[in-house]
């Protein structure tokens, strides 16, 4: 009996967390303190990988992001999520020299990210809109915490 039980259960929360998308693939744009590209990829039901080459301060940094998506307040083709991952990147330090760099300097970043975030799949035009919050930690290179990672994306889905 008891295994009976587990084996719906599992089953129930299954059919439940295992949310299909609405699309496979998305690629479009992400405007923020750091603007650039975003490719997004469903690898199964619920879960993505994206990837994001943005720029700052004359430099460029790759982002690579572990996701996972749930429907959002029970509302068709909203979808919440959150994820994980890591960047590598590089900073002109003549452009942040009056924030937090030294005028000169060229400095390599790598670390780690956090994301979440929220998104809509549009039914009358493949295009998906995504606002989020990406805070980074550096550990390599300029050390120290970003948390000024909020982005709207606008990609098209298929």
């Amino acid at each position: 009996m008891k295994k009976i039980i587990l084996t719906i259960t599992v089953a129930l929360s299954v059919i439940i967390l295992a949310n299909a998308q609405d699309y496979s693939t998305g690629i479009g744009l992400r405007g923020g303190f750091f603007n650039g590209i975003t490719v997004k990829h469903f690898i199964g039901d619920n879960t993505a990988l994206e990837g994001i080459l943005s720029t700052r301060w004359s430099g460029f940094e790759i982002t690579g992001l572990y996701e996972i998506h749930n429907q959002a307040f029970d509302v068709d083709r909203l979808n919440w999520y959150y994820g994980f991952g890591a960047h590598v990147g590089l900073y002109d330090g003549d452009k942040t020299y009056s924030s937090w760099g030294n005028e000169g300097e060229t400095y390599t970043v790598i670390g780690v990210d956090g994301i979440i975030g929220m998104e809509y799949n549009f039914t009358e035009v493949p295009i998906n809109i995504s606002i989020d919050w990406k805070p980074t930690l550096n550990l390599i290179g300029f050390t120290g915490f970003w948390a000024d990672g909020i982005a709207l994306s606008i990609r098209y889905i298929f």
